[in-house]
């Protein structure tokens, strides 16, 4: 009898060891994208020389006062102030190629499309060999999890290039994705949110097509705050447009602007209940740029180096590692790694990358 009882305490204390097993905090997760934002400005600040190049800059002075400093941390900081005082303390990045750190596409092509579609779907699928390929065969991350009941209709991608709607694969997904110069539908429209559908036809369309990343952000953000969704996508542009047209400052002020959202959205998030300490954000891009600066300006199979990637992530199940400053990893480890981050077992007919067990806390 005695035998028994302890038995069954100790069965008991193995049960409750295995419930108490922590489980991921991640409830809400959010992805970031900056189009063709290169390694070299994210992990080294503004380049001297690339602002001293009257080609790619009309305001050296004005350039170098925003942004250079001879120390390195000084003025990777001055770029991207959000990245460098609270991600690089309180998460993790990866792809500082001086310091030991590799991030790289699998794709063979180095541009957009299948370069997006690498990191949403974790396969390089090598017939995705075009920006203009139309709606993408391959299912994501974010297409599964909205087959599931605490996922479907709780999330939503706001773009500033039109190619999402295909990417994502809209119509067959059932997603919610606002791309472009797109008007967000539906009713219950908070004041803001109509205003914002208005203004984006009352700025100039310096890009023929591709929407103001300032209005992206604040249309995902007033969803956000209206909304609640579980995952929310938004990807921006600006600094690939401005680096095909030489025009380096802009390039510069875009990452800028860009830190700057990511500084408004996690304040928000950290000041919300439903999203504080249960939401991962991850940040990102869909592939490099060349070297020097005429290669800067251009990416593709053609231009070295333009594999070359980053990410960096903050949330409540990634340790505080700041710079990883070692392995090779690659953008199609994304998506398993979202998942495993949300506690979603994705499966498909694809072969996807490993999961990078550094950010899951493993």
């Amino acid at each position: 009898m005695k035998h028994s009882i302890l038995s069954a305490i100790l069965l008991l204390a193995t049960i409750c060891s295995f419930a108490a097993e922590p489980k991921h905090k991640t409830q809400n997760f959010i992805l970031i994208t900056l189009d063709g934002l290169r390694w070299q400005e994210l992990f080294n600040g503004a380049d001297l020389a690339f602002i001293q190049n009257k080609k790619l800059v009309e305001d050296s002075a004005g350039c170098v006062k925003k942004y250079w400093n001879a120390d390195l941390d000084t003025r990777r900081k001055k770029l991207l102030p959000f990245v460098w005082g609270t991600i690089a303390k309180q998460g993790q990045l990866y792809g500082n190629r001086n310091e030991g750190s590799l991030v790289n596409v699998k794709n063979p092509y180095w541009f957009s499309y299948p370069g997006y579609n690498e990191n949403l779907t974790g396969y390089a699928d090598p017939k995705v060999n075009s920006n203009e390929f139309g709606p993408n065969p391959n299912v994501s991350l974010f297409e599964e999890l909205n087959k599931t009941p605490e996922y479907k209709g709780r999330i939503a991608a706001f773009a500033s290039w039109d190619a999402f709607n295909d990417i994502l694969n809209e119509k067959r997904s059932g997603l919610l994705v606002n791309s472009g110069y797109e008007k967000l539908e539906g009713q219950g429209l908070s004041d803001n949110m109509q205003m914002l559908n208005s203004i984006q036809y009352q700025l100039p369309d310096i890009f023929h097509g591709v929407r103001l990343d300032g209005v992206t952000f604040n249309m995902g953000f007033e969803y956000l705050k209206t909304k609640k969704p579980r995952v929310l996508f938004l990807s921006f542009d600006e600094t690939d447009d401005f680096a095909h047209g030489g025009r380096y400052e802009d390039y510069l002020n875009s990452a800028h602007y860009s830190d700057d959202f990511l500084r408004i959205l996690w304040n928000w998030i950290q000041s919300t209940p439903e999203y504080k300490d249960k939401t991962t954000i991850f940040i990102t891009c869909d592939h490099g740029r060349g070297n020097d600066q005429e290669m800067w300006k251009h990416h593709g199979s053609e231009t070295p180096n333009s594999s070359q990637t980053w990410f960096a992530v903050i949330g409540p199940d990634t340790p505080p590692l700041g710079e990883i400053k070692e392995g090779q990893y690659y953008n199609n480890q994304f998506a398993k790694t979202w998942a495993d981050l949300l506690g979603f077992n994705f499966v498909t007919p694809n072969p996807v990358g490993e999961t990078i067990t550094k950010v899951i806390g493993k």
